[in-house]
């Protein structure tokens, strides 16, 4: 090891150590109190976990290393019981002096990148305490639940399912372990935006809610906001703000679940999925600068997107969805895949777009007609969403979704079905 490397991994650690002693400072200063450990100590904690993991190298022994660690938490439990003793217990800087030992001693072994990685994200649960503690109190049983269903189905069952293909060809659609990974990913992406949801809350501006409910459900975002523009018509055009944001979320939401499973077919689609969400956001942006004062804020209820039933409910509908699919396509040509996948997307759009995507993997049917295939599951499932406005939202609300509705659907199928 030349200087020039070893004055990189100990620079790397500096800078780790002032970027997580940075924030401790800082937090020191917004309370207006004395703090154990500063920008100096997380520095100089940093650059001694690099210095005892090069002499642990140099002598070919963990001990130096090891009693650093041993030493600097004996200080640190010390500091631990002076302040319990002045009543002002807490571990938070206690345990990110720890972690920033560890941290300086990664950047020796030439991990730095890993290194940065943990100081970014130590640093940013450090800055977001009152977020998280926000985020913690909304939070109610039914979402622990749904957690710990959501961790069972991914880390316990997912890996124990057998990956091979079962019944008589060309009918071998059912492989337990794709299906059950295909839920995994769906219901996935639905938490990641209902935990958004809770973290930043749904009334944080009726925009802001359109878009991370497109994540969780677009749908529910739909009917919520239709229900309400009955009660208040003279937010309509900010609930028809909300509704266009999600319906394009949902796009490209649907461009990203195709992606993962079959990147040639999502390369196809996204021009007539790119001149849905231009158009659409073009709409937005007329709604918002034309009505909307950006000050309207509103609520939605969303329960937890994840239970057991559901995710059963959705692997089954997924299978016979592809069944369905792969027999019209074989009785009826390429006419019978496109009738079914506009009549399954009513009902889900995510199960027919997996489907087709599947089937176009497997070279069942070609990437042009998949690509139309789930450009008109999207449509027909907006069509779905926009019957949900006529029949339970406010004329209002009618009046100014209807535009950009007409346009978004248009504009995808004159993408899919003259282009390709």
């Amino acid at each position: 090891m030349n200087d020039t490397d070893l004055l990189y991994r100990f620079g790397a650690a500096l800078a780790v150590g002032i970027l997580i002693g940075m924030q401790r400072e800082y937090a020191g200063g917004e309370k207006k109190s004395e703090i154990a450990a500063g920008v100096r100590t997380f520095s100089l904690l940093s650059l001694l976990g690099c210095l005892a993991a090069m002499v642990s190298d140099l002598l070919n022994s963990p001990w130096p290393l090891v009693a650093s660690v041993l030493g600097i938490a004996l200080l640190l439990a010390i500091n631990y019981y002076f302040e319990a003793a002045r009543r002002e217990p807490g571990l938070t800087t206690e345990t990110a002096a720890l972690l920033t030992l560890f941290v300086g001693a990664l950047t020796y072994t030439h991990r730095v990148i890993p290194a940065i990685a943990a100081a970014v994200l130590i640093t940013f649960l450090l800055s977001f305490k009152p977020a998280l503690h926000q985020f913690a109190r909304r939070l109610t049983v039914e979402d622990i639940t749904g957690t710990l269903k959501f961790a069972l189905i991914s880390a316990v069952v997912l890996p124990i399912l057998p990956n091979r293909p079962y019944g008589p060809e060309p009918f071998d659609v059912f492989n337990p372990y794709r299906i059950w990974l295909l839920v995994v990913m769906i219901s996935g992406i639905s938490f990641l935006g209902y935990l958004l949801i809770k973290l930043i809350g749904s009334k944080r501006g009726i925009g802001l809610t359109g878009f991370l409910g497109g994540l969780a459900s677009s749908t529910a975002v739909t009917l919520s906001f239709s229900q309400k523009s009955r009660r208040n018509s003279k937010l309509s055009s900010s609930f028809a703000l909300a509704i266009t944001i999600a319906w394009t979320v949902m796009f490209l939401r649907m461009l990203i679940v195709v992606a993962i499973l079959n990147v040639s077919l999502a390369k196809m689609l996204v021009w007539p999925l790119s001149a849905s969400i231009v158009v659409g956001l073009i709409y937005c942006l007329f709604l918002y600068r034309k009505y909307v004062r950006g000050d309207e804020k509103s609520d939605v209820e969303f329960s937890n997107p994840f239970e057991l039933g559901p995710a059963i409910k959705f692997a089954s509908l997924f299978v016979v969805i592809l069944l369905i699919s792969k027999i019209a396509l074989i009785r009826f040509g390429d006419a019978g895949l496109y009738f079914s996948s506009f009549f399954s997307g009513l009902a889900d759009v995510d199960a027919i777009a997996l489907s087709v995507a599947q089937l176009s993997a497997d070279a069942s049917l070609t990437i042009k007609v998949a690509s139309r295939a789930i450009v008109l599951a999207a449509v027909s499932n907006t069509l779905s969403k926009g019957a949900i406005v006529i029949a339970t939202g406010d004329p209002a609300l009618r009046r100014a979704i209807w535009p950009g509705f007409v346009l978004m659907l248009v504009t995808g199928l004159m993408v899919a079905f003259l282009l390709f």
